[in-house]
Parts: C-alpha cells; sequence; structure tokens
C-alpha cells in the first residue's frame, strides 16, 4: 500500500450525502457548526448558490464547483440575488437521500450537501494541511478528469432510487474526498504539509518506509537512502515541504499506528511498543499520552467501551 492511502486508512475517513438541495428562486439554508471530527462539502451540480463564512466573507458556488470547510464553521447557502421566497422550504425523506425544496417545478439550483467524518488525532495530519475553505471548480483542469467522473455518478444515483444506490453515494462520497486532496495537492501554492511531503515522488518513499517499519531505528541519514537522496539534500527539501522535521513526522507515525493495534489487536501494550520502536513500555507511554491525550491502557478500553456499546445496539430485539 502507498503511504498516501495508509495515511487516508489509519485517519478513519468516511463521507455521507445528507441532503439533495432542489430550489428555485429565493431560498436561505443555515448550518450550525459541526462536531469536531466532522467537516461539511456542498456539490453544486446545476445553478449558482452563494456561501456567507463566519468571516464576513461570501463565495459564489456555480455548477460543477465543490466547497470543503474541512473544520466544519457554521455558513449559510443562499440564492445569489436574494430574491423572494416563492414557497416555504419543505424536507421530504424519499430515495436515496432527503429532498430539500421550496418548488414543485423545474429546479434552478440543484446541490449536494453532505459531510466527512474523521478520527480527530489520526487524521489531523491530513486536516491541518487544508484551508479554512477549500474551493474547487472539477470543470477547469485536465487533472480534475476523475472528480468529474465521481460528480457524475453521484448524480445518476442521487436522481432516483435504485438498488444499492445508497451503498454506492457513499462509497462515491469517501472516493470524492481522496480526490479532493489529490486535485488540492497538485496546486500551486499550498503550505508546507504531509499532503505536499506525500506529492512528492521521492519523499513519498520515506515516508512510506516509515510507516511499513515503524520499528527500525530510522535515522535522517537511512530515510535519505530510502528517498535515494543524501542526507543534506533530504533534509533540505523535507524542510521545504513538511512542517515537521523526519523525527517528529516519524513519531506521530508511530503514534498513528499503535492506536491502530491497540483499536484492532490484543497485543499486550509491551509488544505494539517494541512494533513501533521503543524498547521502554513507559518511555512508549509517556510518548503516547504527550500526543494522543491518554494512555494506552485508557485509550483501548475506551475504544472497546464504544465498540461493545455499538455491537449490543445492533443485537436483534434490542
Amino acid at each position: 500500500m502507498d503511504a498516501f492511502s495508509r495515511v487516508l486508512e489509519l485517519a478513519h475517513i468516511q463521507g455521507s450525502l445528507d441532503v439533495r438541495c432542489l430550489f428555485a428562486g429565493g431560498f436561505t439554508v443555515d448550518h450550525p457548526p459541526m462536531p469536531t471530527g466532522e467537516a461539511f462539502f456542498h456539490l453544486m451540480l446545476k445553478g449558482e448558490a452563494r456561501v456567507d463564512l463566519p468571516d464576513g466573507r461570501s463565495q459564489r458556488l456555480a455548477a460543477g464547483e465543490l466547497l470543503l470547510l474541512p473544520r466544519g464553521h457554521a455558513h449559510v447557502v443562499r440564492d445569489m440575488y436574494q430574491a423572494p421566497l416563492r414557497h416555504p422550504i419543505q424536507v421530504v425523506g424519499e430515495g436515496v437521500v432527503p429532498v430539500r425544496s421550496n418548488t414543485d417545478s423545474e429546479a434552478e439550483v440543484d446541490l449536494l450537501c453532505g459531510r466527512f467524518v474523521y478520527a480527530p488525532g489520526s487524521a489531523d495530519l491530513i486536516m491541518r494541511a487544508l484551508p479554512d475553505v477549500l474551493h474547487l471548480s472539477l470543470e477547469s483542469d485536465d487533472a480534475m478528469e476523475g472528480l468529474r467522473g465521481i460528480v457524475s455518478l453521484l448524480r445518476h444515483e442521487v436522481a432516483e432510487p435504485r438498488p444499492g444506490a445508497l451503498a454506492l453515494a457513499t462509497a462515491l462520497t469517501r472516493a470524492l474526498f481522496v480526490l479532493v486532496l489529490r486535485a488540492y495537492g497538485q496546486g500551486n501554492g499550498m503550505r508546507t504539509s504531509l499532503l505536499v511531503l506525500l506529492g512528492d515522488p521521492r519523499l513519498n518513499q520515506a515516508v512510506a518506509a516509515m510507516l511499513n517499519y515503524p520499528g527500525k531505528d530510522w535515522t535522517v541519514s537511512l530515510l535519505a537512502e530510502q528517498a535515494a537522496m543524501s542526507r543534506a539534500t533530504f533534509a533540505r527539501q523535507f524542510a521545504q515541504k513538511s512542517d515537521m522535521s523526519p523525527m517528529e513526522l516519524l513519531t506521530v507515525l508511530r503514534m498513528q499506528l499503535a492506536c491502530e493495534w491497540l483499536r484492532q489487536e490484543d497485543l499486550p501494550i509491551g509488544d505494539i511498543a517494541e512494533r513501533v520502536g521503543y524498547q521502554s513500555e513507559s518511555a512508549f507511554g509517556k510518548t503516547f499520552l504527550h500526543h494522543v491525550g491518554t494512555t494506552p491502557a485508557s485509550f483501548r478500553r475506551a475504544h472497546r467501551q464504544v465498540a461493545g456499546s455499538y455491537y449490543q445496539d445492533e443485537k436483534p430485539g434490542t
């Protein structure tokens, strides 16, 4: 598995469609802030709208454009010209996703609204690389071909109910997030971050090595060899593209892998510590507490309580 895919896997990012909006004339929809670990997105299929942001800015959203709010900020979606409301907005629950509409005739605006849900901490490396407002046009560049394909399939699936349409729409939404990250990572002027690092074909190899062999006694020189660079060149280019040093990133990735194994496996904590390069369980525990905010044992116990509650809720007749 490549490093980009592995980092996404550790982040546990899932996508979902919340509602399809079909509007004509005037409309205003308030979106309160999302809880931590959730990000808004709006995908305009037809027409245009205005998104008023909490900092006072307004962003025009036209057909073929996507707006992502990675930190789930409150905002208002409204018609472009503040036209009078023709009919009250109603929500109908039939179809693949609920439909919010103020018209019985042909809609002037067709907007898909949803969210990306992720694990805080695990996804921080990705989400902090993104601006507060990410606006992408899917029509302006050949590099957007994959995104346009996803949008076309989403439009087709939400148009009318079909067997498996919701499952497919959910899978497409997660794919949408991956392609948005890829498209953003190919842009110019990005801030230094893990996304920039993963977009470099040589530095990417060093990150992949950290993920594949977290227990190895890595040094900057050994990581430079993975990238087929001299130590000096590797250190310079890493600093230009990452907001962390190689050793800082290694520690963060080790802690994310430890979280994954604590959630999924019954290995003793000392064995997990050794897997991620710590001979001392005490030293591992201190580092884990610093980066995750809890001890390894408490993290495992809390996860098992959540998982147990979920499975109890899923039992027939409960």
